[in-house]
């Protein structure tokens, strides 16, 4: 058999793989990395699959449930993962958490906003920390450390409104490098859309100009840390009272 042929065949029946959820719906979430969640369609994504888009409502009911599902598959073992860690002191256990959360966005960049936007368990808890189970290992955690039931629930608070705005903010920067070209902003009635770093006049924002390489380096990472450090300082100065 040729070599062109062997691949041919090959690639035929990875395309003739069992369907089923799990493959659909990681399927979606390598078409939401590559292309952004508008051009993900059920259409699309069975042509991906090499099925009609129709076979794939055996598995799920649609577009709103393969996006739910979606985020379940990218939460799918932080709890695992979290009450793995030997963490020594609550201040460890939550730069623990925030890390692996951080770390499941700046891997799926373009799809952890759903974390963020789709329903949470029940609409009185905040994401990402969104998962019943997720949200009473942080309250056990907090309270066995020492924490009373308000101070538990305003850290989760605080915690959970800093790395929505820390890591939306980084995933924000890296969107462009995840999304294909087909992705393009939508402009209606010739708006002034900017188009990556263009050229500026800035003879008139003369600190921006002077100030612009600075601001163009990426130290999310280090941010993210000092960000981390001072909550966890208000919040060893709250219980501490």
């Amino acid at each position: 058999m040729s070599a062109d042929r062997s691949d041919r065949s090959g690639g035929l029946s990875r395309r003739r793989r069992r369907l089923d959820r799990d493959r659909i719906v990681e399927a979606a979430l390598a078409s939401i990395e590559a292309d952004g969640v508008e051009q993900m369609t059920m259409r699309s994504l069975g042509r991906d699959l090499g099925v009609e888009g129709m076979a794939l409502y055996r598995y799920v009911s649609g577009r709103e449930d393969l996006l739910e599902a979606a985020v379940a598959s990218l939460l799918h073992g932080l709890l695992e993962r979290v009450d793995a860690a030997e963490t020594t002191s609550w201040q460890q256990y939550l730069q623990h958490v925030a890390h692996e959360v951080r770390r499941i966005a700046i891997t799926n960049p373009v799809a952890f906003p759903l974390v963020i936007s789709r329903h949470p368990a029940t609409p009185w808890l905040r994401p990402p920390l969104r998962d019943i189970d997720v949200v009473e290992h942080l309250l056990a955690t907090l309270t066995a450390r020492g924490f009373t039931q308000e101070q538990a629930v305003e850290t989760y608070k605080a915690f959970t409104s800093f790395l929505v705005g820390s890591l939306l903010l980084e995933v924000s920067t890296r969107r462009a490098e995840h999304i294909g070209a087909v992705e393009h902003p939508i402009n209606e009635g010739g708006a002034q859309v900017p188009e990556q770093d263009s050229p500026h006049d800035l003879t008139h924002a003369p600190h921006v100009e002077r100030m612009r390489e600075q601001l163009s380096e990426d130290h999310s990472a280090k941010e993210f840390e000092i960000g981390l450090e001072s909550l966890l300082n208000r919040i060893e100065s709250s219980v501490s009272r």
